[in-house]
Parts: C-alpha cells; sequence; structure tokens
C-alpha cells in the first residue's frame, strides 16, 4: 500500500459528487475541507462542525468520511491546525489539532474490533459495509501521521493523539506499534487531567493484556455531569459523545 495522499490530490481527484455523508451529495466537502485551514476562526469552526455533523453524523461511516479522513490526516502536520477553534461544552481542550485528532479517533474506533463485533451482535455484517471495510483500510495511512503528533510540544495533542492511536492499533498491519504506546498509555494518558483519558488508557491497556493494577479513573467526587453520555469512555474529540453500543453503520 502507497503512502499517505497529498491534501490537494484527496481534493482534487476525488469524485465527490458520487459520494455521500449525512444530508447527501458530498459535493460541498471539499470547501469545508479546505476551509479547516482558514485563517478567520468561524470559517475553520463552522468546517470542522462540517465533520462533525455530515461528514460523520452521530458517529456513522459515510462513504465520504474515507477520503475526508485522509484529508484530516494529511494536514495534522500544517502548523495552522496549531490555531484556536470555537469550543462547546463537551469539546476536549487545545487547538484545531486536537480536534481534527478527536475526529480520526472517533472515526476509526467506528472500524475498530469492538465496532465490528457489536456490528455481529446486531446481525449486520461489517463486510458489506463498504464505508467500514474501506475505514479499515486506510488504518495504515492514517497511523504514521497521527502518531507522529505523539512528539508535539502541547499537552492537549499529545493526549489526543496518544488516544487516536489505540483504535488504528487494531488492524494486524499495526500490531507491533502497541508495545511502543503501551508506555505511553500508562505514562501519559492514564495520568491526564481528563478522566476520559484516563479511562480510555485503562480500558485499552487491559484489552490488550496488560498489568492494570494501581491505575484507576480519578474523578471528583462532586462532578458535575450534563447528562448521561458524560460517562462514556469514549476519547474521541468530544467530552461527551454518543452511545458507545451504536452501530457503526
Amino acid at each position: 500500500m502507497s503512502g499517505l495522499p497529498a491534501p490537494a490530490a484527496v481534493l482534487t481527484e476525488t469524485d465527490w459528487a458520487a459520494l455521500e455523508h449525512a444530508y447527501g451529495t458530498a459535493e460541498d466537502t471539499p470547501a469545508m475541507l479546505t476551509a479547516l485551514l482558514d485563517a478567520d476562526l468561524g470559517v475553520r469552526s463552522r468546517a470542522l462542525d462540517h465533520l462533525d455533523y455530515a461528514v460523520h453524523h452521530q458517529n456513522t461511516l459515510y462513504s465520504a468520511t474515507i477520503p475526508a479522513a485522509l484529508y484530516v490526516a494529511g494536514v495534522l502536520a500544517d502548523p495552522r491546525t496549531m490555531v484556536p477553534v470555537d469550543k462547546k461544552p463537551h469539546d476536549f481542550p487545545g487547538p484545531l489539532r486536537t480536534s481534527l485528532l478527536g475526529w480520526l479517533n472517533s472515526v476509526v474506533k467506528e472500524a475498530d474490533d469492538e465496532a465490528e463485533a457489536i456490528a455481529r451482535r446486531h446481525g449486520f455484517p461489517p463486510e458489506e459495509y463498504p464505508p467500514f471495510v474501506q475505514t479499515r483500510l486506510i488504518r495504515p495511512l492514517l497511523f504514521p501521521a497521527v502518531a507522529a503528533c505523539i512528539d508535539d510540544p502541547d499537552l492537549h495533542v499529545r493526549e489526543a493523539a496518544i488516544a487516536a492511536c489505540i483504535p488504528l492499533l487494531d488492524d494486524p498491519r499495526l500490531l507491533h506499534h502497541r508495545a511502543d504506546l503501551i508506555p505511553l498509555l500508562r505514562e501519559t494518558l492514564a495520568a491526564s487531567a481528563l478522566w476520559q483519558f484516563q479511562d480510555r488508557a485503562i480500558e485499552a491497556l487491559a484489552a490488550w493484556g496488560e498489568d492494570i493494577s494501581g491505575l484507576e479513573v480519578r474523578r471528583e467526587a462532586f462532578e458535575v455531569c450534563d447528562g448521561p453520555s458524560d460517562t462514556s469512555s469514549s476519547a474521541d474529540g468530544k467530552l461527551a459523545s454518543s452511545d458507545a453500543a451504536d452501530l457503526p453503520f
């Protein structure tokens, strides 16, 4: 498999009119992807909303999600992703790069081993849903771009990158990278100030057969929860995410 395509190539060589997102044809998506790097805070924030509410609406994988993910991974290293975006109450802290990593995390998590098991349990063979299959195929392309952010000077970016690596490493071609991620799960993610990251680290370590003795999720005794979704263990771009038991399509 060749490397990650250049962002410009994704924009120009993808037949967006033939793809769909939550609201129909994805013809509007290339302009929104370009707008992610706009100098105007409002423009790039609206572009990020397009990713969340159209291209990956309610954690669903669409045909447009795959090239959008390739584009997002391709621009992660761009200095323009270190600017702020508008934040909603449950958004993770950090610059645009953190939000993009969170979005990629959410996309790939909908095609990880747990998502596959959930789909089969509900009687939906995931191999019969092309966006699921295609998302799995591009995981080795996404991983280097995500992993490169682990060394970012910004702690929020580092934590988001480590969390985004977790579902990527379900890919059989990437399993050997787990050994490198395990110390980071223990020393960085499990020590995060955000309980969602703590929980995700412990969950991943346990799933990978690692000893989690002494690790625990630390939450304030009287922490206020806005709603039941605050109890989710998903560490994507939102502090509150949808039910982890939702089907990926």
